[in-house]
C-alpha cells in the first residue's frame, strides 16, 4: 500500500454478524433467567446502576434494531461502525435513561428479553443487510448496525460477568463471532482516532490495525508493537480498564517508543 492511502473501510458478513447477534442475545438470555430477584438488585460496577439496569440496557441496545427499522429509510449512509464509537459517547445519558426507564416499565426482564429476541429475528429475516438505518448518532446499513450491536453485547457480557462474579452469579459466555465482531469495530475505532503507520496493535486471533503517526512500517517486525487478548483489548477501548494498570497486570504488552496508546484510550464510553 503506498504512503498516505486510506485502507477501505471494513466490511462485516451479513449473515454472520445477525447470527452473532442473536446468539449472544441468546447468552444474556439464558443467565437473565436463572437470576434470583437478590442477583438482579446488585450493583453492577457502573455508577448506581443494579444488575438488573445492565440487562436492561443490553435488551434496550438489540432492540435499537427494530426500533430503528420502522424508521423511513435515509437517502445514504454517513457512518461505519469505526466512526460510530465516536459519535454514540453523545447520546449515552439519554440512552442510559431510556434504558433504566425500560427495567422501571418490565419487571420481568425474562419476557422482555424474549419478546426483544422474537421480534428481531423475525425483522432480520425481513430485511437485507444492506438496508439502510438512521441511527441516533447517523445512518449506517443494516450490517453495519448490527456489528456495532456486537460491541454493546460483548462489553456489557463482560461488564455482566464482573457483576455478577461479586455475588456468586452464573457467567455468561461470549459468543466468538460476537467477540470477534467487537474487537475488530474497537480496533477499527483506533486506527481512525490515532491514524498512521508507525505503530501495529495485535489482538489475536480477530483483529490486526496499524495506527499512530509516525515512519510506516514496511515489512519484517514492526518496531512498536502492542498486543494483547480480546477481553482485555474491550476493556481498554471501552474504559473498563486503564492503561498502566493493563501493563502493570501483565495484561497487554507493547515495545517502542509509539506503542504507549494511553492518549486514544478508551475509543468508546
Amino acid at each position: 500500500m503506498a504512503p498516505g492511502t486510506r485502507k477501505k473501510p471494513r466490511t462485516y458478513d451479513p449473515l454472520r454478524t445477525r447470527t452473532a447477534v442473536l446468539a449472544q442475545f441468546a447468552n444474556v438470555r439464558r443467565t437473565v433467567g436463572d437470576l434470583t430477584p437478590e442477583q438482579l438488585a446488585a450493583p453492577a460496577g457502573m455508577g448506581d446502576w443494579t444488575v438488573r439496569d445492565l440487562v436492561a440496557h443490553i435488551a434496550f441496545a438489540v432492540a435499537s434494531t427494530s426500533r430503528l427499522l420502522d424508521l423511513p429509510e435515509p437517502p445514504k449512509a454517513e457512518l461505519i461502525p469505526a466512526t460510530w464509537t465516536v459519535t454514540a459517547a453523545r447520546h449515552a445519558e439519554s440512552i442510559a435513561a431510556s434504558a433504566r426507564n425500560l427495567a422501571e416499565a418490565h419487571p420481568d426482564l425474562d419476557a422482555l428479553c424474549t419478546e426483544t429476541a422474537e421480534r428481531l429475528t423475525g425483522d432480520l429475516e425481513a430485511h437485507p443487510g444492506r438496508r439502510l438505518l438512521a441511527g441516533r448518532t447517523g445512518a449506517l446499513t443494516l450490517t453495519d448496525h448490527l456489528a456495532t450491536r456486537c460491541v454493546e453485547l460483548a462489553v456489557h457480557t463482560d461488564d455482566l460477568n464482573a457483576a455478577l462474579a461479586a455475588v456468586d452469579g452464573p457467567r455468561t459466555p461470549q459468543d466468538r463471532q460476537a467477540l470477534a465482531a467487537a474487537v475488530r469495530v474497537l480496533a477499527d475505532a483506533l486506527a481512525h482516532a490515532a491514524p498512521g503507520g508507525s505503530t501495529e496493535v495485535r489482538v489475536p486471533p480477530f483483529a490486526v490495525v496499524q495506527c499512530v503517526e509516525g515512519p510506516r512500517h514496511t515489512r519484517g517486525t514492526p518496531p512498536n508493537v502492542v498486543e494483547t487478548d480480546p477481553l482485555t483489548w474491550l476493556r481498554l477501548a471501552s474504559g473498563r480498564l486503564g492503561w498502566e494498570q493493563a501493563r502493570e497486570a501483565g495484561a497487554v504488552s507493547a515495545s517502542g517508543e509509539r506503542a504507549d496508546l494511553s492518549p486514544w484510550l478508551p475509543v468508546i464510553a
